[in-house]
């Protein structure tokens, strides 16, 4: 009976020419598809890469680093502060409640409230940033009395931050072998420790990788910081409230529509730097990456 069911339910395998032939196009078409979608992609890349790196290395110069912008003209060292001092406050409000709840979504997934969360750190991760920077001004610099500061700009960005740390960790800590963990509770080991001293330094390359490109976006966010940090043509005078402060982001956005040559200068300069910027991070995260994938496989 099994047998006679099986053939019953078994599909004719078509071994035709004309069958073998079609799927031959629509797999050479596919290919080529690809090819194609690939070679536009790396086009396009290439071209706002060159773009920026000729237009910017042209106007970067010893001054745009070393003065502050002057108007339409000067440096962008402030810009520069500016936007080290909002993406490194922003990373590093988010990775402590990152972290913490990548922990919980893979050592405790069950029940209602472990969904729910992986639910709204998922719709956290579309919410256009022009949104949340709406948020941040009316409940910090409205609400809260904050004005344009350096506190409501980082918190900004850590809640654009916070969900791509969230999952990356919870990912990370899941790769870790059952089997290391297993050993751990053999030993007498309790959960904390379990988690503490075995899953994360075991899933921290992985982790670090997450923040590296949570880091890469804050570096290059513009509309939230339009509505929490302002723009100030002064250095970061240590003040986290009642402040604005200056970034790159909006030295691109403000100075590439004035119809001045300094101003473009300016602009072009802000564009290579935020690149290149954002560059070294990928390249920093593809490397740690690979040392931790390097790293386990000697391990075992």
């Amino acid at each position: 009976m099994a047998t006679t069911a099986a053939h019953a339910y078994s599909a004719p395998i078509n071994t035709s020419g004309e069958w073998i032939v079609r799927r031959r196009i629509f797999n050479y078409l596919g290919w080529g598809l690809t090819a194609l979608a690939f070679v536009l992609l790396g086009s396009a890349m290439v071209w706002i890469l060159v773009m920026v790196f000729m237009r910017g290395a042209g106007s970067l110069n010893f001054a745009v680093i070393t003065q502050v912008t002057q108007g339409i003209g000067g440096g962008l060292l402030n810009a520069i502060e500016g936007t080290v001092v909002l993406a490194l406050g922003g990373i590093l409000l988010a990775i402590p409640p990152g972290l913490a709840t990548g922990i919980y979504l893979s050592e405790f997934d069950g029940g209602f409230f472990a969904p729910t969360i992986r639910f709204l750190s998922d719709v956290l991760v579309g919410v256009p940033s022009i949104v949340i920077g709406y948020f941040g001004y009316v409940t910090m610099v409205e609400y809260l009395g904050w004005k344009f500061s350096v506190a409501a700009g980082s918190i900004s960005l850590a809640i654009i931050a916070l969900p791509y740390i969230c999952r990356t960790s919870e990912m990370a800590i899941r790769q870790v072998p059952r089997g290391l963990r297993e050993a751990g509770y053999a030993l007498g080991a309790t959960e904390a420790k379990v988690i503490t001293r075995i899953c994360l330094p075991m899933a921290l390359p992985t982790i670090m990788t997450g923040v590296l490109l949570a880091l890469a976006i804050s570096v290059g966010e513009t509309a939230p910081l339009l509505y929490t940090a302002g723009w100030s043509n002064y250095l970061w005078n240590g003040h986290l409230t009642n402040e604005p402060i200056g970034y790159l982001t909006y030295a691109i956005w403000a100075f590439i529509t004035e119809p001045f040559e300094s101003a473009h200068g300016l602009a072009y300069a802000a564009a290579f730097l935020v690149t290149l910027f954002v560059l070294i991070i990928n390249i920093v995260s593809r490397v740690v990456l690979e040392r931790s994938v390097i790293w386990r496989g000697q391990r075992r």
